[in-house]
């Protein structure tokens, strides 16, 4: 059985997005595409409406770009349960409200059993400060956290 992905919208939006004129997120861009290409498969993908919304949003163009790029991967439901985590997440304060769908893409990911979360937010998800409250968060209120990465992260490792 392969291990279960999260692919939050940062992915999509790197993988097609205009090169940019910053070296960092040329660089993300550039592993982002290239962990697509060789190691996506070794994965089970999955993405919710919280994916597709966002990724659907903007200029329509690249919009479209973004929703084909996420074409094929399995969308998993928005219980209500999630939604509760994810206001606890943000009421706690863990989470900004004003990152409120962050907090749902990692209730989401949480409820559903996900091995991994994976994303390029670093200020708000991806962050070594706010992920160790994240672990801590989830495993009080019972629930095991799929393990917060980029891509850079998921290059290598058993195939």
């Amino acid at each position: 059985m392969k291990p279960k992905v999260y692919i939050e919208t940062t992915i999509p939006s790197y993988l097609t997005g205009r090169p940019s004129r910053d070296l960092v997120i040329v660089g993300h861009q550039e592993l982002t595409r290239e962990w697509w290409d060789e190691r996506r498969n070794t994965f089970d993908l999955y993405i919710s409406q919280f994916v597709l919304d966002e990724a659907g949003a903007g200029d329509v163009r690249m919009a479209q770009k973004r929703l084909e790029a996420l074409g094929g991967i399995e969308e998993i439901k928005i219980t209500e349960e999630a939604l509760q985590l994810a206001e606890k997440l943000v009421v706690s304060g863990i989470i900004p409200s004003v990152a409120a769908t962050d907090a749902a893409h990692i209730a989401v990911a949480a409820i559903n059993g996900m091995d991994y979360l994976l994303t390029w937010n670093c200020k708000h998800i991806a962050n070594a400060q706010i992920m160790k409250k994240i672990y801590s968060f989830c495993k009080r209120e019972g629930y095991d956290c799929p393990m917060i990465c980029t891509p850079i992260e998921l290059m290598e490792g058993e195939e």
